[in-house]
């Protein structure tokens, strides 16, 4: 059956937040450890998260195999239902990606697991045309055309042409997650594929979310939300509100963090989340490659970070004992 109106409707309202993409933890040796990666889906939505992401960049979707990213949905699913006995919700919006086909299973995986949206990665393929975008995207779209879909745009040549010539041939598409590092860009392409006809989401999580907030973002996506979900909501409040000094504040107490997983292209991006995870004493500092451990000036940074943020819960000497443990 085709996605209800009413239901997309509510699915775009539900879109408007901060989307976090939960790491996935993993042992010494390599294995996800799932029992953690759970921990972390409950802690953060009974924070106030209302919408998450596995099987996201910084869950390490490319270097997860497709028996673990089915796994790190039906976990998602439930950890998430998990939290509505507490009065916490939060909608699962699972990660797709790889050929059409794989896509398209992966999608009716995520259907049968019980998430009401899937987030379509960008194709990876060395040769797009614009046709054959639209064509990959509706292929997956038109799997399960009873969910919402959220399209995760990185690069500067789709246009609003296409996405607008997408979300017309498939009703289901509500989301645009939009991950190109250009403003300008994202406000003409934005309003050329239909401002209003989409939920757009900034998809360069809390650094790039007032910029984009300014031309018509209504979400952004968020790894630091693992860390601290009280500082990303914080950030969404003050925009909510017309707030942009306090979100500013906001930025500028989480630009030291978020400028050590931008470096280097963002090769660091997860293993930062992770790292701070770690002296925090939630989850394990290991990444797969092509990620990397980080080496110790730099987790000293995070250290030194987390100190200033004063999280709840952990005070000054608790978090240095949990730095060296880790």
């Amino acid at each position: 059956m085709p996605l209800d109106p009413a239901t997309a409707s509510d699915l775009k309202e539900a879109l408007a937040t901060v989307v976090v993409i939960p790491v996935t933890p993993m042992r010494p040796d390599g294995s996800p450890e799932w029992g953690t990666y759970a921990d972390l889906i409950r802690r953060v939505v009974d924070a106030g998260i209302t919408v998450i992401t596995p099987n996201g960049n910084t869950g390490e979707f490319y270097a997860l195999t497709v028996a673990e990213a089915r796994q790190a949905t039906e976990i998602a699913v439930r950890a998430a239902r998990d939290q509505v006995a507490v009065g916490a919700r939060a909608r699962v919006l699972v990660g797709v990606g790889h050929d059409t086909a794989s896509a398209a299973v992966a999608a009716r995986h995520a259907r049968e697991a019980g998430a009401e949206m899937i987030m379509i990665h960008q194709p990876v393929h060395p040769y797009q045309s614009e046709a054959g975008w639209v064509a990959y995207h509706q292929q997956i779209a038109d799997a399960v055309p009873d969910l919402g879909v959220v399209l995760y745009i990185r690069s500067e040549r789709v246009t609003g042409a296409q996405i607008r010539d997408l979300g017309e041939r498939c009703p289901n598409v509500v989301g645009i997650k939009y991950g190109v590092k250009d403003a300008v860009q994202f406000a003409a392409v934005a309003r050329d594929a239909g401002l209003d006809r989409f939920t757009w989401i900034a998809g360069l999580a809390e650094p790039y979310a007032p910029g984009y907030w300014a031309y018509g973002a209504r979400g952004f996506t968020s790894g630091l939300a693992n860390v601290s979900p009280s500082l990303s909501l914080s950030m969404l409040g003050a925009l909510r509100a017309g707030d942009l000094a306090g979100a500013m504040d906001t930025w500028e107490l989480i630009r030291p963090f978020e400028d050590l997983r931008a470096a280097g292209g963002s090769a660091d991006n997860v293993s930062v989340v992770k790292e701070a995870l770690a002296q925090l004493g939630l989850c394990g500092r290991d990444v797969r490659p092509p990620s990397r451990l980080l080496p110790d000036s730099e987790r000293q940074q995070i250290a030194a970070i987390l100190r200033s943020w004063s999280l709840p819960g952990l005070d000054p000497a608790e978090r240095t004992e949990a730095g060296a443990r880790s």
